[in-house]
């Protein structure tokens, strides 16, 4: 297992050289002259010794670059990671999966102080390459990797061949050549490895753009959209998923804090508790009434009002008006209470119930009595007893729950994003499901 070349040494002036073609006599320009292993006639598509004084012809093939020339020309330079490259090469390399085959192309850029850099490009998905300087821990091939104490999971292995060159390559480039291609993610970063005839090299791609490549590069025009979720594409809601359930633990945590606080801090006192009979169906009689006087002492808090009736397969509706003996202040509501039971093709059913519970938030402290004026189906005859309870001081901790519901919505939300975004990625691995 090797590592790939080191870079040249720093100091290393520019050198730039124009030879002839020795198969069709065209002239070519080695912008990385004594650096190059093998350089790609743009005319004839001769693969040539750079190494050698007369240019070995090493290679000859009639591969078309028509309809899928490099989106970025040989020759053009630009500025990643504030170093200056120039494209040199590129290459096209394709396998095949499934009875179809895909295409990926790569790049090779050159400084003659930094030495060699890379780009790949896969249907609008762009990695910056650069191989690696030490080698990572290998527990098996199906991974994990570690690098730098970060850990990478195998993605995918390939057998990959090289079918279209052209420009000036470090290694003696062949079309044709093979060899097996294994990927490893921690997005937006991966790991590389390449086997040619138990030869490995490793290189590490980050993950970068296509706007990013184009203002870098200077090109004209926009690049091409990015197809699907890409092996190492960073996914834009792993941050927000993480920050967001951070803001919903600090936020349930307060709420709690704060019903656990409401809880000690309340006294509840019942206030009223009296059951009624309503006659159903009674000719002359005034169904509504007032209770008696009842006082909400301390500071201003919730009263809850709890109805229970006898009602079966029947409903009840009371008007209930809470009024301030002292101003005058009335607080109007409505509560039904409905039950109703049977049985049918499925078994027995029900729905309903006989007990109904109301919160009046905020109510201010004094002497109060409640008007109450109860309403039935008027075609039913009979007493329907129910029963009235007021509480005073009651802690509302379905407001609390709701609220915590409510801020679990965002971050359920973005969490399923989420893993839909990673269900895509890995569709399309070797471990797809």
């Amino acid at each position: 297992m090797v590592l790939t070349p080191a870079p040249p040494d720093s100091h290393q002036p520019v050198q730039v050289k124009s030879v002839s073609c020795p198969n069709c006599g065209a002239s070519l320009s080695l912008r990385a002259f004594g650096s190059a292993t093998t350089i790609v006639c743009e005319h004839c598509h001769s693969i040539l010794d750079a190494k050698d004084p007369n240019l070995q012809i090493l290679q000859k093939f009639q591969a078309k670059m028509a309809g899928d020339p490099p989106l970025i020309p040989l020759g053009t330079r630009g500025t990643l990671r504030g170093t200056k490259y120039e494209v040199i090469g590129f290459q096209r390399r394709s396998f095949q999966a499934d009875g179809e085959t895909y295409s990926w192309h790569e790049y090779v850029l050159f400084n003659p102080f930094k030495g060699f850099r890379y780009l790949s490009e896969y249907e609008g998905h762009w990695n910056d390459v650069s191989p690696m300087k030490s080698l990572p821990s290998v527990f098996s091939p199906a991974g994990p990797v570690v690098y730098l104490n970060e850990s990478y999971r195998h993605f995918q292995t390939c057998k990959a061949g090289t079918t279209f060159v052209i420009g000036e390559f470090p290694w003696q480039v062949r079309i044709g050549e093979t060899a097996l291609c294994t990927d490893y993610v921690c997005p937006p970063r991966m790991l590389s490895s390449e086997n040619y005839g138990g030869e490995v090299t490793w290189s590490m791609g980050e993950y970068i753009s296509g706007s990013d490549i184009w203002k870098a590069f200077g090109l004209k025009g926009a690049p091409r959209a990015a197809v699907g979720v890409f092996e190492n594409q960073p996914s834009p809601f792993s941050t927000s998923a993480k920050s967001v359930w951070k803001a919903f633990g600090l936020l349930a945590i307060s709420l709690i804090v704060i019903a656990i606080g409401l809880a000690m801090s309340s006294h509840e006192e019942t206030v009223l508790d009296h059951s009624y009979t309503f006659s159903a169906g009674a000719k002359g009689a005034e169904p509504s009434f007032v209770t008696e006087d009842f006082d909400l002492n301390g500071r201003t808090a919730n009263v809850e009002v709890k109805t229970k009736s006898n009602v079966d397969n029947n409903w009840i509706y009371l008007n209930y008006t809470l009024i301030n003996a002292d101003t005058g202040d009335a607080i109007d509501f409505g509560r039904e209470v409905s039950y109703y039971h049977g049985y049918d093709s499925d078994g027995s059913w029900s729905e309903g119930s006989q007990t109904d519970t109301a919160i009046i938030p905020s109510v201010q402290p004094g002497k109060y009595f409640l008007r109450v004026e109860p309403e039935t189906d008027p075609n039913l005859h009979g007493d329907i007893q129910y029963s009235i309870q007021l509480r005073h001081g009651v802690t509302d901790l379905l407001l609390l729950l709701a609220a915590l519901g409510l801020l679990l919505v965002p971050a359920v939300l973005i969490t399923w994003r989420s893993m839909k975004f990673e269900h895509r990625r890995w569709a399309e691995s070797d471990h797809a499901r």
